[in-house]
């Protein structure tokens, strides 16, 4: 009876499923501004939380603007100048040489100067590839304040499947950049 049943019928082909990714939904923009006293105030989403920075090297004005449905995050890490040329050009070399510790698992990095709404010029580095922090910035006003931000991922998880969060962070990094006032 088994016989009779197998021959005569169309040879079905199974191929594994493709590999999928995890739907991401992300909320619409929508902003508040920051109400604790730092030497900064900017707008950042109202999906996300400021966390102090609690490393052991922190300054009393790094924070993270905490992003707990991505498991991401920006970090901030503010530096006050005093009129000093020589602090300027060292906080400058410091944050190319933290951009530059990725390049080990980096595919590209661009760099790009942007003037924001603001009339504060940034410099903003693309890093493209598998790594934990895809955008990093800075911005100065070349005599008293000088922030340093980076956007983390403390997953090991492929930029690719990531990259719609990715652009939605690039969004309120933008939005961050576009309402910076200096205290």
């Amino acid at each position: 009876m088994f016989a009779a049943f197998s021959c005569g019928k169309e040879e079905k082909n199974y191929v594994p499923k493709p590999k999928g990714y995890n739907r991401i939904d992300l909320p619409a923009h929508a902003y508040r501004k920051l109400t604790e006293i730092h030497p900064y105030t900017f707008e950042f989403s109202k999906y996300a939380e400021i966390v102090p920075d609690t490393f052991p090297m922190a300054g009393k004005d790094w924070i993270f603007v905490n992003y707990p449905a991505f498991k991401a995050n920006i970090q901030l890490t503010y530096k006050p100048l005093n009129n000093s040329p020589q602090s300027l050009k060292d906080f400058i070399e410091d944050s190319y040489k933290l951009t530059t510790k990725h390049q080990i698992r980096a595919s590209s990095i661009q760099e790009e100067r942007v003037l924001s709404q603001s009339g504060k010029t940034a410099v903003i580095f693309r890093i493209e590839g598998d790594v934990p922090s895809p955008y990093q910035f800075y911005t100065t006003d070349s005599s008293r304040h000088f922030l340093r931000g980076a956007i983390y991922f403390p997953t090991a998880t492929k930029n690719d499947s990531l990259a719609p969060v990715i652009d939605y962070l690039r969004k309120d990094m933008i939005q961050l950049l576009n309402t910076l006032q200096w205290r």
